[in-house]
């Protein structure tokens, strides 16, 4: 049975600048400029767009003239690329972009990002914050496996000095970082320290998928979708989750992503031992950890110990979030910062980051989500055709 997949590449991917705050701009128009740049970067014509995916679809689609044309308003990254890629694969659609951006977002409560603060009553009742959410589930880790302040801060300060070293990261010449660095930071949800949570930002980002017949007249090489798929045990920032919630089946909410991820490397052929690079959604330093044992990349328990060893940093087994993450290159918007996962991948397999790239890479892995939201998107990308 041929991958569904098979005939689907990611023709080009554009991130804008990312700031603190962007001036001039807002969500609309900064999803605007990463769309133009995502269709230069493919060498496709905003004519040839026939599907549009985004928060900001409809406007798109008016702003560029690519009527008629589908159109889905949806959010959340790795989700709408794979839907993307239903689209082509189905003949529904032979070039779908898909965009997002997030800008003057920042008015009111800058220090957390809006979409993480919903007003209902298990949240504004008893102050259950976003990172306090996760740290519950990291809390719970550590009381199981003894995993430490520590280990979470070398995770931090990993990630952070990616995102120093990068010139296009907002938090660009901040570092470096040390791990003591981290755990010397103000504590902000017990055991997270300031500088092991996610920073906020503005920005916008987009990429193109169409299909393969096209391949041989793009500027830049094909990246093949291998697989993927999502995981959830419930709604988002609403409830308190718990490590040991179940559904169907005997993998907990702390582990959200395994089966997801376990039907990614079957739909490849692969196995955890094959990914190069590991672009890794970083919204708190402990999701990394807990994302290691979660994918198979080690056994329950030992995620700590793995980080620590310094397998997850430049020149390791598996180098993570390379161009600094949410933590240092960019938090912007719910959607636009879950994308930017999928786009730092396809930049290491075409061998074109500017920093931190991985010599040789071919197969990488690309996550969203995470414990305390109760959701983990898993994405796998490679160089050669499924």
């Amino acid at each position: 049975m041929p991958h569904p997949y098979r005939d689907v590449v990611i023709a080009g991917v554009y991130n804008t600048p990312q700031a603190r705050q962007l001036e001039g701009h807002d969500s609309e128009s900064i999803t605007f400029d990463a769309a133009v740049g995502a269709l230069a970067d493919a060498g496709v014509k905003p004519a040839e767009v026939d599907a549009v995916i985004g928060a900001h679809a409809q406007e798109l689609v008016l702003g560029l003239r690519l009527g008629p044309c589908t159109r889905l308003p949806w959010q959340l990254g790795i989700p709408i690329v794979l839907e993307g890629a239903d689209l082509v694969a189905s003949g529904r659609a032979d070039v779908v972009l898909v965009a997002a951006g997030g800008a003057s977002m920042y008015s009111d409560r800058t220090s957390t990002a809006p979409w993480t603060r919903p007003a209902n009553e298990f949240v504004v009742g008893y102050g259950l914050f976003t990172a306090a959410e996760f740290a519950l589930m990291a809390r719970r880790h550590m009381v199981m496996h003894r995993t430490t302040p520590e280990q979470m801060a070398t995770v931090a300060a990993t990630i952070r000095n990616n995102g120093h070293v990068n010139p296009d990261a907002v938090y660009y010449g901040r570092g470096p970082f040390t791990p003591a660095d981290i755990l010397a930071s103000r504590m902000v949800a017990d055991p997270f320290h300031l500088l092991d949570c996610a920073m906020t930002s503005e920005g916008g980002c987009a990429l193109v998928l169409t299909n393969a017949d096209r391949a041989a007249d793009f500027s830049s090489p094909p990246v093949w979708i291998l697989g993927g798929g999502s995981d959830s045990y419930g709604p988002a920032y609403q409830i308190a989750p718990a490590w040991d919630l179940v559904g169907r089946s005997d993998v907990p909410a702390g582990y959200v992503g395994r089966t997801a991820a376990r039907h990614t490397f079957a739909a490849a052929g692969l196995h955890p031992g094959d990914v190069d690079v590991a672009e890794l959604y970083d919204p708190f330093s402990f999701e990394i950890i807990r994302q290691m044992e979660a994918f198979g990349f080690c056994n329950d328990g030992e995620g700590g110990a793995f980080v620590a060893e310094g397998n997850i940093g430049p020149g390791g087994r598996l180098p993570v979030t390379t161009d600094g993450g949410t933590m240092s290159y960019s938090h912007a918007g719910i959607n636009a910062q879950q994308l930017q996962r999928v786009i730092r991948a396809v930049e290491q397999l075409r061998g074109t980051c500017a920093t931190s790239q991985v010599d040789g890479a071919s197969v990488a892995l690309c996550s969203n989500g995470g414990s305390g939201a109760l959701f983990t998107d898993v994405l796998l990308l490679g160089t050669e055709r499924p």
